[in-house]
């Protein structure tokens, strides 16, 4: 599976917006920016995504910026790209159905159908929580290597 750059930015922004968000904090396009080295005007467009889909939410004025509209352990990697990636979830065409009905019934059942359901399962059973989580885990042991 193959996840456009919107798709990869949106779960990195948020895993970064839920750190700020459990401080109290509101996180600018600008910071995320700055700190992921993403564009701040492909990030602008992500955050306008997450936004649209009730994901962050956000606070204008000099000290504004984004935070998480629902808590990270409640906002899954399906709802993060579902709402920056248009086709995620979108079914596949037919392919050779006017000639081979049997064939393009039986790829959809026994291939499409149930990549389907395991990329949702998969994509459902991981929260922003989670991988900030194991992002922190990541950063500590980094740490502790580095110190010895």
């Amino acid at each position: 599976m193959r996840l456009s750059a919107k798709g990869r930015y949106a779960l990195a922004a948020l895993i970064e917006i839920a750190r700020q968000t459990q401080r109290g904090e509101l996180v600018s396009v600008l910071s995320i920016s700055e700190k992921l080295g993403i564009s701040k005007i492909f990030l602008e467009q992500v955050a306008v995504a997450l936004k649209k889909s009730g994901i962050l939410q956000s606070v204008k004025g000099a000290r504004g910026g984004y935070q998480l509209a629902r808590e990270a352990r409640v906002i899954t990697a399906l709802d993060a790209l579902a709402a920056v990636e248009n086709t995620l979830m979108e079914k596949n065409d037919d392919t050779v159905y006017e000639q081979s009905p049997a064939i393009e019934t039986a790829m959809r059942i026994m291939v499409f159908d149930k990549l389907d359901r395991a990329i949702e399962t998969c994509l459902s059973g991981v929260t922003i929580q989670d991988l900030l989580e194991y992002a922190d885990r990541q950063n500590s042991e980094q740490a502790f290597m580095l110190n010895m």
